[in-house]
């Protein structure tokens, strides 16, 4: 297991160390969510590397990654626990079978069967027949080492699910009618994710740090490609850098994340191209844009504007 950071700057070397690159106030963030064992709230568009941060904490760290996927209608069935009904009906069967809960003649031989049966919903009830879903993993530790707890996407959930989730964020516990509470011996490391499709509750943001997740810069997205695409040649990946920066000015319905850039990239790379040129741009277009207004906007004349445009940049740079 690995410590955790003492400083910002060795968080930031920490995720640099598997090729995230972040940007300082993100280092800044984590780092705090980290020293202050807070979960760390992170909102912003779909593709910016949002999910990527939990990922490589729990590499980094080497602890355990326990992923949430949220979705409509999650319940705590399917986050938290739920019994094995089954094999509850197969440990009543068994102990019908072996006789111990049958009603029986006799004062004594019914004081018998109660204390049986009171047993045996007291047995079927326990941890063994209890299935853990991701939100109880996470409160168990490994190795001396807490989990890193990834609740993604919550904002695709309802309300009540998040009302919910304040138990387990401000307390690090659930409760479960028939065993009790059950508590964390160390907190999670715990890092949410939201793609703003609607607004997340203050109640859970207020028992979270936040940060803002937002597209990178040219040169700083230039840096994630050499990491994540180191195939590709110098001069295509400073095209492509320049080519999506200004097609995020552009008004598209889903402006393309930093996930589409090392798509499109890879997708060159495998075309074997060392630089762009109008007809690859409209072939590989899907490889980069996920709606196809957007694709029909940019093809053709805007597509040979834009790199014209890039050609000049990197020209004159």
């Amino acid at each position: 297991m690995v410590r955790l950071p003492k400083s910002i700057d060795d968080t930031a070397a920490l995720l640099a160390h598997a090729d995230y690159v972040a940007e300082r106030s993100l280092a800044t963030a984590l780092f705090l969510a980290l020293k202050m064992e807070r979960p760390l709230f992170l909102e912003g568009e779909a593709g910016v590397g949002k999910t990527e941060i939990a990922k490589v904490l729990a590499s980094t760290l080497e602890r355990r990654l326990v992923r949430l996927q949220c979705y409509e209608g999650l319940d705590i069935s399917s986050a938290v626990y739920e019994w094995n009904y089954p094999r509850q009906m197969i440990e009543i069967r068994l102990a019908e079978a072996s006789g111990k809960v049958h009603e029986a003649s006799g004062q004594a031989n019914k004081a018998s069967g109660q204390a049986a049966r009171k047993k045996l919903s007291h047995d079927i009830f326990s941890e063994q027949f209890l299935i853990k879903r991701p939100l109880l993993q996470a409160l168990e530790t490994s190795d001396g080492a807490a989990p890193v707890l990834l609740i993604d996407e919550l904002d695709r959930t309802d309300e009540p699910f998040e009302a919910y989730l304040l138990e387990v964020l401000s307390d690090f516990q659930v409760s479960i009618p028939e065993l009790g509470t059950i508590k964390a011996d160390q907190p999670p490391i715990v890092i949410i994710t939201s793609n703003r499709t609607r607004e997340i509750h203050d109640a859970v943001k207020r028992r979270c740090l936040y940060h803002w997740v937002d597209y990178p810069d040219a040169a700083r997205e230039l840096d994630i490609l050499r990491r994540k695409a180191p195939g590709a040649a110098e001069r295509l990946s400073r095209e492509i850098v320049a080519f999506v920066q200004r097609l995020r000015k552009m008004d598209l319905f889903k402006l393309p994340g930093v996930a589409e850039t090392i798509d499109w990239t890879k997708a060159l790379v495998a075309l074997d191209k060392l630089a762009l040129d109008p007809d690859t741009v409209n072939d590989t277009l899907g490889a980069l844009l996920k709606y196809q207004d957007d694709i029909s906007r940019v093809r053709g004349s805007e597509a040979e504007q834009l790199l014209s445009e890039v050609r000049a940049e990197i020209a004159a740079a």
